[in-house]
């Protein structure tokens, strides 16, 4: 949840009268705020259903007393405010002039990664994989202050999209005292996974990082650099596209990341002795780049691969996994079943 320091940061970008209607609400739990010119604004509430739709349209004059606090946007679109998670969007019309703001109240969670600690420190690469919106930056960020201010590495955070770290150039103090390298907005003719690729070997060439912490992995170009910082025995922390470690093992672009399975023909003496049916069958050709998987069933759920290559191998044969079941405890501390 956000302090109320941080609402107010947000709230002091907004019009007055908007903001006077959250405040009568629980601004702690204000998610997102919606201004366009000429309609009702609407306000979404964590828990709500249906957003709150104000009377009265937004006037340019509202417009403007945005545009007179929030100085600046990148060529996407997007700002944000030093220290915080929100973020600001706004929406031009086809002269590139501004009708409208996105306002995305965002948060921190103490302690979420507390439950991993242990793998964490481990110095071994973690992989998180989970539903879209299950909470996985938010570990990556609880992940690095640990990481950080506990287990006392050299810590680069390689920011996309600035989701771990914020908009702002001075990042949320909830990734501690790890460094924060944000991506540049790509050059239309190189894309943004090259981009980051590069970032992140900033990191180990530059700034001597111990640990990286990188959020979506999604591009086999992405998955090459992981191999690579693997190599040269850095601490990878990362999430990848998935909602489970099988997803990881039959997608081709990151499938590399666990051992590239490839298909095997097995010889008919190979097949008497497996008790096979199948002549062809897929195999690890490799180690693992990531030690541990942690599958993000639920915010206060994980699922945890605490030998990556074995569940790699269990899932490859068709059987299940052996896996730990960890949960957020009293202050944070993991539970494990």
């Amino acid at each position: 949840m956000s302090s109320p320091r941080e609402v107010d940061a947000l709230l002091a970008l907004v019009p007055r009268w908007v903001a006077a209607h959250i405040a009568a609400r629980d601004p702690g739990q204000l998610e997102e705020i919606t201004i366009d010119l000429g309609r009702p604004p609407r306000i979404r509430f964590r828990g709500d259903g249906a957003p709150l739709v104000l009377p009265g349209e937004v006037s340019r004059d509202d417009l403007q007393y945005v545009l007179g606090r929030v100085t600046r946007f990148r060529d996407d679109n997007r700002t944000g405010i030093d220290r915080t998670l929100h973020r600001i969007a706004c929406i031009r019309d086809r002269y590139h002039e501004i009708v409208g703001f996105t306002f995305r109240a965002g948060r921190a969670v103490e302690g979420a990664a507390r439950p991993l600690s242990d793998l964490l420190a481990s110095g071994r690469n973690l992989l998180l994989v989970g539903a879209p919106g299950v909470g996985k930056t938010t570990l990556l960020r609880s992940a690095a202050a640990i990481l950080a201010d506990e287990i006392h590495r050299r810590v680069v955070i390689a920011d996309t999209s600035n989701e771990i770290g914020g908009d702002g150039q001075v990042p949320h103090p909830a990734i501690g005292s790890a460094r924060r390298l944000q991506i540049p907005l790509p050059d239309p003719a190189r894309p943004v996974r090259d981009a980051q690729a590069q970032i992140v070997l900033q990191a180990v060439v530059n700034h001597g990082a111990e640990s990286i912490i990188i959020d979506e992995i999604g591009f086999e170009s992405d998955a090459r650099v992981a191999r690579t910082i693997a190599r040269r025995g850095i601490q990878l922390v990362a999430t990848a596209h998935g909602r489970r470690l099988h997803d990881v093992v039959f997608n081709p672009d990151l499938n590399s990341l666990v051992g590239s399975p490839r298909p095997v023909v097995l010889s008919p003496e190979e097949v008497a002795r497996r008790g096979e049916a199948r002549h062809t069958v897929l195999e690890r050709t490799e180690p693992p780049v990531f030690d541990h998987v942690v599958e993000v069933a639920r915010r206060d759920l994980f699922v945890v691969h605490p030998d990556a290559g074995a569940s790699v191998d269990l899932i490859l044969a068709g059987l299940p996994p052996k896996v730990e079941i960890r949960r957020p405890g009293p202050a944070g501390d993991g539970g494990r079943q």
